[in-house]
């Protein structure tokens, strides 16, 4: 059985093609794209559970979310 981890990241409307791409390049799928309370836009995406390299991006993805959140 497969198993899923998820990331959700927000999307700057004029980097948009690139930002998903980056994520795709590292085996991330998008799998929706919705809009937050700011009227941003945030992505989901999920990729098949691996360990080492197929786990880089998950830091800058940690530190994205929280610049995007507000917290320095």
């Amino acid at each position: 059985m497969t198993t899923w981890e998820y990331l959700t990241t927000p999307l700057l409307i004029h980097n948009t093609a690139q930002i998903l791409n980056n994520w795709g390049k590292q085996g991330w799928e998008l799998v929706q794209v919705v809009p937050n309370a700011e009227g941003g836009l945030v992505a989901y995406l999920k990729r098949p559970v691996g360990g080492g390299a197929a786990n880089e991006g998950l830091g800058a993805a940690a530190v994205a979310a929280k610049q995007f959140e507000g917290e320095q």
